[in-house]
């Protein structure tokens, strides 16, 4: 008799054996481009998890257990009991006792929510541990093991009434807690995309004439449009890996390298230095290292540039959370600034800039933490 696991284990051999195939296919017309998907990788991508549980590993977790993972890892952003803050939305609230009854949110035809949260809205309780399981915790994506996962999501059920404070969900009654979703009656499947038939989701006919000859897949602005919204470039951050077209001047025509770095140039030209903060005897320091005399090392914005910290900072300007040299402002002249700086780094916090909190850095190590945090207190200086 096969078990499930050997089912999914059949499953994946079949799923690799048409990868050879394809790729073998994809060989014979374009030699020498890709290879066939191994098994670890094929193992490795098919995470995801179907409404009707196929996909799903075995394990389980309590809501106390969910409660202690949640304020280590999940608190910072989305509240202590699922509230979350000024840019994360809430997670519960919105859903009754009749609500679970009936398998319809009430609160979705009228506007006595002030907002929809997550269990007003998701139908199936699979959508919220795949979720979990392959994007959170923020800082860390797919570092939480199955059964930290099962933990996580009875949490969530128990903030929405959906579970007992007792209750431990796991793979063998998941299905049961289905039937107990808010909304699952709410999800429809009558439009194209659900149909599986064959049919188009669109009745327009096929373009067969005036075909262009050849195709060059490029990423550009038609020149109608190009001028459309200002200079692209002035509107985007300068620090990270996407930078902005001049989109007020003439298409770049050069080599690669070349049109990367004018873009680059252009990119700095856009920022407006903020002004320089006096020091303790009145010297201004911007731009120079917090000690020492030495020069900034200019690694601390390579650093951050290719971090997350880049998702609610910048430079000059207040974007989730304040700006850099705003930061370097307020610890000026403070003889313990930089442990407090790495302290809020790694751990996180609230409070200091605001209420909306931020998560913590745990994976970066001390080195690094230890250049981004001398280049944010020398001013984030860029050059």
């Amino acid at each position: 008799m096969y078990t499930s696991n050997s089912r999914r284990r059949i499953a994946i051999c079949l799923a690799l054996a048409a990868c050879v195939a394809g790729a073998a296919h994809a060989q014979d017309k374009h030699p020498g481009v890709g290879r066939a998907a191994t098994l670890a990788e094929v193992t490795a991508w098919d995470i995801d998890v179907r409404p009707d549980f196929k996909g799903l590993p075995r394990g389980q977790g309590t809501v106390d257990q969910g409660a202690e993972i949640w304020d280590r890892s999940c608190a910072s952003c989305h509240g202590a009991f699922g509230e979350s803050n000024q840019v994360f939305t809430p997670i519960a609230g919105g859903t009754t006792a009749d609500d679970i009854e009936s398998g319809h949110v009430a609160a979705l035809r009228g506007n006595s929510q002030p907002q929809r949260t997550t269990l007003m809205k998701v139908s199936t309780v699979s959508t919220l541990w795949d979720y979990v399981h392959r994007a959170m915790p923020w800082d860390a994506p797919k570092s939480l093991s199955p059964d930290e996962v099962y933990a996580v999501v009875a949490y969530i059920l128990n903030l929405g009434d959906i579970v007992p404070a007792d209750f431990t969900l796991s793979d063998q009654n998941i299905a049961e807690v289905q039937a107990r979703m808010p909304n699952r009656k709410g999800m429809t499947t009558d439009h194209g995309m659900w149909r599986v038939d064959g049919k188009a989701d669109t009745a327009n006919q096929a373009c067969m004439k005036d075909c262009v000859a050849k195709v060059e897949v490029s990423s550009e602005l038609p020149d109608h449009a190009r001028d459309a919204h200002g200079d692209i470039a002035a509107q985007n951050r300068v620090i990270g890996p996407v930078r902005g077209v001049n989109t007020l001047g003439p298409k770049l025509t050069g080599t690669p390298a070349g049109n990367a770095q004018a873009v680059r140039a252009h990119a700095w030209a856009t920022v407006v230095p903020a002004a320089a903060q006096p020091a303790a005897d009145g010297k201004a320091n911007q731009g120079q290292a917090p000690e020492g005399g030495a020069s900034v090392d200019l690694a601390g914005a390579g650093l951050v540039s290719r971090s997350s910290c880049v998702a609610c900072h910048a430079v000059d300007r207040k974007l989730v959370g304040p700006a850099y040299r705003d930061i370097a402002a307020k610890y000026q002249g403070q003889a313990e600034a930089r442990a407090l700086l790495a302290e809020k780094i790694r751990k996180g916090g609230s409070g200091a800039w605001g209420p909306v909190p931020m998560p913590p850095n745990p994976a970066v190590s001390d080195a690094d933490l230890k250049v981004m945090v001398d280049w944010i207190l020398s001013g984030a200086p860029t050059q």
